[in-house]
């Protein structure tokens, strides 16, 4: 196959004879391109003769593929799989499906690699593969760029003894074994939000089969995304699942993002619970039965798994690591921890519990449990036994790919300059600077902030809290902003506090 370009135009001659692939869409641990502008079918096609050469070579020849429900996934998944087979691959395809469906069929189906195509939470027009091939890890940055030297410098080998099956009703088969063996022994009253995206067809059936009372909020599928976009971090979907929690009289809201791999929550008075905090409270929950219990949690989250004296009661240590599915994937399964947690919602639970990957309707099904395991009390009051700190949502400004890893170190090091010397932020000495991702600053009362890059979008990711005031978080939150302001690559933010 030709040797991709990245400088065709759609609706051209050259478009329909050659393959178009951009380097950003090579990302940390996945792929994602703009349909048609940064990635077309031949693209796709040589995208899969790459990475189906890179399987081939790690001797992981057998390959799930599944698509979630956009108007062209079907497309790039059928493009993606001429280039596997053209690898020499034997193609395992479970058609519609969740990522962790994908993720759980290399186990179920006996596949040493996954190639799921979904652009996740993104806007429409995105696309992209999540992929590995030593399972439950997924792609980390070495597979990425080795992949990514294969696909844009046409070193993609061509083999015979590809094949392609489909497993019929593959959804039936996964639903069956998440919800094997968990049963509430109380029908909670749960609204199950999914955004009109691919978990419409599987998180209200999971919940209802372990004992839930499910009423739906925008299950019906329609790739056009018609209320809101399937993210259970982005503010318009908490809204609405705020007022539906209140309109129905429900004890919790489980959102469910657009590819199934992560879990929002919102309490029985209509307040989010950043999944950071959630993570805290199902920390508690497991490490009251887990003897020495360990999580693992990104940077971005909440300070409170350090105070908290309930998980310092229950011997509970917590690891802090880089942001990214991938990232905390890797390292709870490295340390063989209890779970891992993502400020995001992705939520990672090992042996006995889970198989080591994200899955948001697994996580949802924890959450239900330690309701469930709560004796009666409501999430609210749950959350109110936590160490009260102030907190923001992830916040995204624009940042150009070819700019957002300049702009952290810059910041970055502005703030190691002012430590250095002695200076102050709000009147107060910075106590401690963490760079495993990006950078997290951390005042002498807890007040902290982070910016990094972020891992799949052009744009930075701005996290806030303090445990002392919401005017606190208000103020380092300007602090940071104000020293954003000064490089002219940063735009508008996706939503502020």
């Amino acid at each position: 196959m030709q040797k991709p370009r990245n400088d065709l135009k759609p609706n051209t001659l050259d478009n329909e004879l050659f393959p178009l692939v951009t380097a950003n869409g090579f990302r940390e641990y996945d792929a994602r391109w703009l349909f048609g502008k940064e990635i077309n079918l031949l693209g796709v096609q040589a995208l899969g003769l790459g990475l189906g050469t890179y399987y081939m070579q790690a001797g992981a020849k057998r390959v799930v593929t599944g698509h979630d429900y956009r108007s062209y996934s079907l497309s790039i998944k059928q493009a993606l799989t001429l280039g596997l087979l053209n690898a020499g691959c034997e193609v395992v395809d479970v058609g519609l499906a969740l990522t962790p469906v994908a993720y759980y069929a290399q186990f179920a189906l006996d596949c040493p690699a996954v190639a799921m195509v979904t652009a996740s939470h993104n806007e429409n027009g995105w696309t992209g593969v999540k992929m590995g091939c030593d399972k439950p890890l997924t792609f980390g940055p070495d597979e990425i760029n080795k992949l990514k030297d294969i696909v844009l410098n046409g070193k993609g080998e061509v083999r015979p003894g590809g094949s392609y099956s489909f497993v019929e009703n593959f959804r039936e088969q996964y639903l069956a074994a998440v919800t094997k063996g968990h049963k509430l022994t109380r029908p909670i009253k749960v609204v199950v939000a999914t955004g009109n995206g691919t978990a419409s067809v599987f998180a209200p059936e999971a919940l209802r089969r372990i004992g839930a009372e499910v009423i739906e909020l925008d299950t019906t599928l329609d790739y056009n995304f018609p209320n809101y976009n399937p993210n259970p971090e982005d503010l318009k979907m908490l809204r609405v699942m705020s007022d539906a929690v209140k309109k129905n009289n429900a004890e919790i809201c489980i959102g469910v993002d657009g590819d199934g791999d992560r879990c929002g929550v919102v309490d029985d008075k209509g307040e989010e619970i950043f999944a950071d905090k959630v993570g805290v409270l199902l920390a508690r929950d497991f490490s009251s039965r887990i003897k020495n219990a360990q999580f693992v949690v990104d940077v971005k989250s909440t300070a409170i798994y350090t105070i908290d004296p309930v998980l310092k009661a229950n011997g509970v240590k917590t690891d802090y690591w880089k942001t990214g599915h991938s990232y905390i994937k890797r390292r709870t399964a490295e340390l063989h921890a209890t779970a891992g947690f993502e400020k995001s919602g992705h939520y990672f639970f090992n042996p006995p519990y889970g198989r080591g990957y994200d899955d948001g309707v697994v996580a949802a099904i924890a959450v239900l449990e330690m309701l469930d395991h709560a004796g009666g009390k409501r999430m609210s009051d749950l959350e109110a036994t936590l160490p009260k700190t102030w907190s923001s949502p992830t916040m995204g400004p624009f940042c150009p790919d070819d700019a957002k890893y300049n702009v952290v170190a810059a910041i970055t090091k502005e703030y190691e300059e002012l430590k250095a010397k002695g200076g102050k932020i709000l009147g107060q000495n910075i106590a401690s600077i963490v760079t495993v991702n990006g950078v997290r600053v951390t005042l002498d009362d807890g007040t902290w902030c982070l910016v990094r890059a972020s891992s799949n979008k052009p744009s930075l990711v701005v996290v806030v809290e303090s445990p002392t005031s919401d005017a606190a978080m208000h103020a380092i939150f300007k602090d940071l902003d104000a020293r954003l302001s000064k490089h002219k690559e940063v735009g508008e933010y996706d939503q502020k506090i």
